[in-house]
């Protein structure tokens, strides 16, 4: 603890870690920021600057020996998640973990079991559970406003391509992962149930230079799911759209519908005399769309940490998400139905 507060340190100084760190720094008021750690020095030193910490570390060894910190936000590449979370939590520290928590199932499994076994709290970043639309979505759902649910679908479509890293599958588990694991989320949350079976179709029409070396790579994927209670889901995802960030959910009811998300960046309309036409703001960044969200779940951790309370979004809900990805994957490459 550092003043009676929560002390954390951000692993991953890109762009989800500075937005995380810039909370814990400045916005949540039982935390305090004390260090961020990154592999890449310049990277380190210019988010540390940035903050105003005159604090950073090149991993997470280094700020393992930093008694100041109490609790860690893991923004690392997936593929070293299992590695650092098991480490952390081997020493009794809280974790917050980006999605995709990791890249199997087993490797949840082991994040879970250390998280256990050391008493420390595990919250993976599905961060629309936080978002004040998705709330009262779930909210009104809960309530009956639209009857029975019967569908949900949810399509994240981001502006650029992928970094040349995750072009491949076996480092990245491609864009279900990267991009869509929120959308798969926001289906088992809305639905309040478990995947069944998938079936995704998945292409690549924008990231041609990757077609050589990484024929697997998609960077358009479409999924067509049923749940365990009946209901059914549609997942439509893609990167290097270009027009701007495009995240969108419509749940389908007996007896009405609920829309969430749109492209608008306000509720603002210009209508122009001289070209005839109306336009609006466009969303450019999950960065910007989602920042109250990033907050709010930044929040709940510190919260579930002080007060011991389970965080409300567990290591199972990553663990789920993980799943279905891989079976997405496994649908695409051998063109079948997947049952979960």
């Amino acid at each position: 603890m550092v003043n009676g507060k929560l002390g954390i340190c951000v692993i991953g100084a890109g762009r989800a870690g500075m937005i995380h760190a810039t909370n814990f720094a400045k916005n949540v008021p039982d935390a305090q920021l004390v260090a961020v750690a990154d592999p890449v020095e310049e990277v380190a030193k210019r988010g540390a600057e940035q903050l105003g910490l005159d604090t950073y570390y090149l991993n997470e060894d280094q700020a393992l020996n930093d008694n100041r910190i109490d609790a860690y936000v893991v923004v690392s590449p997936t593929k070293f998640h299992v590695g650092i979370v098991k480490k952390l939590a081997a020493e009794k520290k809280h974790i917050f973990c980006e999605k995709p928590m990791a890249m199997n199932e087993a490797e949840c499994d082991e994040m879970i079991q250390a998280a256990a076994e050391n008493n420390v709290k595990l919250q993976i970043g599905f961060m629309r559970r936080f978002d004040e639309g998705f709330m009262q979505a779930k909210a009104r759902i809960e309530a009956g406003e639209i009857g029975d649910v019967v569908m949900v679908r949810s399509n994240t479509r981001g502006p650029s391509v992928p970094r040349p890293w995750m072009y491949d599958l076996k480092k990245s588990n491609g864009p279900l992962a990267e991009v869509n694991s929120h959308d798969i989320d926001t289906m088992r949350w809305l639905t309040g149930s478990e995947f069944k079976t998938v079936y995704a179709i998945g292409g690549n029409y924008r990231c041609l230079d990757a077609k050589e070396e990484w024929p697997d790579f998609y960077d358009n994927v479409v999924m067509a799911a049923s749940f365990e209670n009946g209901m059914q889901g549609m997942l439509d995802g893609a990167q290097g759209v270009g027009y701007g960030y495009d995240a969108k959910v419509e749940v389908l009811g007996t007896k009405g519908c609920i829309q969430i998300g749109s492209l608008q960046g306000a509720q603002m309309v210009v209508h122009s005399a001289a070209t005839k036409m109306a336009t609006y703001p466009i969303i450019d960044s999950w960065m910007h769309l989602f920042k109250d969200a990033y907050l709010r779940e930044d929040t709940e951790f510190v919260s579930a940490v002080l007060n011991d309370t389970t965080p409300k979004v567990t290591g199972h809900d990553g663990k789920m998400a993980v799943k279905v990805v891989n079976a997405g994957n496994i649908s695409i490459v051998e063109k079948r139905i997947v049952t979960l």
